[in-house]
C-alpha cells in the first residue's frame, strides 16, 4: 500500500493506458479521480472497476484539452478529497494519415491534447502543491514515437516530443518545491485504440517481431506510473522512462555470423 492516503488524478482514465495506470495506483491504496471526455460511455464502468479494489473513486466528465475542463477536474477533486498528491496525465488523442494528406485541424487537435492539455493540468496541479507547501508527483504519458520517427504519425510524434521537452523544463523549475515531474514513453501497447487500427492477426504478427515477443499492456505502463508516483522515485525527476519491451532498439539485435 505504497500510496495509502494519497489522492491521484488520472486523465484519459476510462480505458486503455489511463485505466491501467489508475488501477495500479488504486491497488497501491490511492483514491482516484478518473477524468474522461464529456459523454464518455466507459467512464462509469471504469470508476466501478477502481472502486472494486477497495478505494474511493470520483468520475469526472471534463474536456482536459481545455483550460476550463482541467480546472473542473482539479476543483472537483479538491472538493471531494480535500487535496491532490499525484497527477498522471494521459493525452490519448490521435489521428493517423500521411504527411501530404494530413488534415490541419487534426494536427492542431493533437497538439492541443498532448501539449496544451498537459500544460493546463500540470500547471494547475503544481500550483496546488506549491500553495499547500508539499511535494507532489506529476507523470505524463508520452511515447517512444517522440524519438523514433514512424510514418503516418506526424502530429502524434511532434506533440509527444514537445511534451518531453516541456516535462524537462517543468522539472527544472519545480526542483525547489521537490515536485517530481517525469515522462513514461510506452512502446506498442495493446489498447482499444490500437485495435481500432489493426486486426487481431496483424497485431499478433507484429508482436512476434518485437524483442520481448509481445505487445505491452496497460498494466505494464501502470506499474511504471505507480513507481514514479511513489516515494520509491523520490530521487527521480526530469526523466524519460521508456516502457517498450525494446521497441526503440528492435533493429539493433545481433545478426548471427555465417558459419565458416
Amino acid at each position: 500500500m505504497k500510496l495509502k492516503d494519497k489522492i491521484a488524478i488520472v486523465t484519459g482514465g476510462a480505458r486503455g493506458i489511463g485505466l491501467g495506470c489508475a488501477l495500479e495506483l488504486a491497488k497501491a491504496g490511492a483514491a482516484v479521480t478518473l477524468v474522461d471526455r464529456p459523454g464518455s460511455e466507459e467512464l462509469a464502468a471504469a470508476a466501478e472497476t477502481i472502486r472494486a479494489t477497495g478505494v474511493d473513486c470520483l468520475a469526472v466528465e471534463a474536456d482536459t484539452f481545455s483550460r476550463e475542463g482541467c480546472e473542473k477536474a482539479v476543483a472537483d477533486t479538491i472538493a471531494r478529497f480535500g487535496t491532490v498528491d499525484i497527477l498522471v496525465g494521459v493525452p490519448a488523442y490521435n489521428r493517423r494519415a500521411s504527411f501530404l494528406e494530413y488534415d490541419a485541424a487534426d494536427f492542431e487537435g493533437i497538439l492541443k491534447s498532448a501539449l496544451l492539455g498537459s500544460f493546463h493540468m500540470g500547471q494547475l496541479v503544481a500550483r496546488h502543491f506549491v500553495e499547500k507547501g508539499k511535494p507532489g508527483k506529476i507523470t505524463f504519458i508520452s511515447s517512444v514515437l517522440a524519438r523514433v520517427p514512424n510514418a503516418r504519425c506526424l502530429a502524434y510524434s511532434a506533440a509527444k516530443a514537445g511534451l518531453n521537452s516541456m516535462m524537462a523544463t517543468m522539472a527544472v523549475e519545480l526542483f525547489e518545491h521537490h515536485i517530481n515531474v517525469n515522462v513514461i514513453e510506452p512502446g506498442w501497447i495493446d489498447t482499444p485504440g490500437e485495435r481500432h487500427h489493426y486486426d487481431e492477426e496483424t497485431m499478433a504478427a507484429e508482436a512476434r517481431k518485437l524483442p520481448w515477443g509481445r505487445l505491452g499492456t496497460p498494466e505494464d505502463i501502470g506499474k511504471a506510473a505507480l513507481y514514479l508516483s511513489s516515494d520509491d522515485a523520490d530521487y527521480v525527476t526530469g526523466t524519460l522512462l521508456p516502457v517498450d519491451g525494446g521497441y526503440r532498439l528492435k533493429h539493433c539485435r545481433n545478426i548471427p555470423e555465417e558459419s565458416t
